[in-house]
């Protein structure tokens, strides 16, 4: 059972292009994880931590570990929405969860883990922008 205010939600919209869609006309199942970097992208912006901010503060967030289910198929000239909340910071690591929309329809879900690290490798605390993404001190375990 969850307790606490939920994590802010951010959303972001992409116009399928005909680039993005296979010989069946669906998009390129791998195109789904693009679209995630691109709302995570977002996310950070609207945080007030863009990459290159955060790349100049010397912190890196490569993923390592990322996961779609895809449930129904997007085609060239959908608009989708991305919707993105970063749910757990448990130290270094921080979990992205994402859901593709089409208009009300839920076409995919997914998330990316991140490690915060610095440019040599070194383990790093989240910036505190990105701290500030999850709601409620029982969400921020490890701190």
């Amino acid at each position: 059972m969850k307790h606490g205010p939920e994590p802010r939600v951010f959303t972001h919209s992409i116009r399928v292009p005909y680039a993005h869609v296979d010989q069946m006309s669906m998009v390129y199942y791998a195109n789904y994880f693009v679209y995630f970097e691109m709302a995570r992208s977002e996310l950070l912006r609207e945080a007030g931590v863009p990459y290159p901010e955060m790349e100049k503060r010397g912190v890196l967030l490569p993923v390592v570990a990322a996961h779609c289910d895809y449930r129904k198929p997007a085609r060239y000239d959908d608009l989708l929405v991305v919707r993105s909340r970063c749910t757990e910071i448990r130290g270094p690591r921080l979990r992205i969860e994402y859901e593709v929309l089409r208009g009300p329809e839920c076409l995919v879900t997914g998330y990316t883990e991140h490690v915060c690290l610095s440019p040599a490798g070194k383990v790093l605390k989240p910036v505190p922008e990105i701290r500030g993404l999850v709601s409620g001190t029982e969400r921020v375990a490890g701190t």
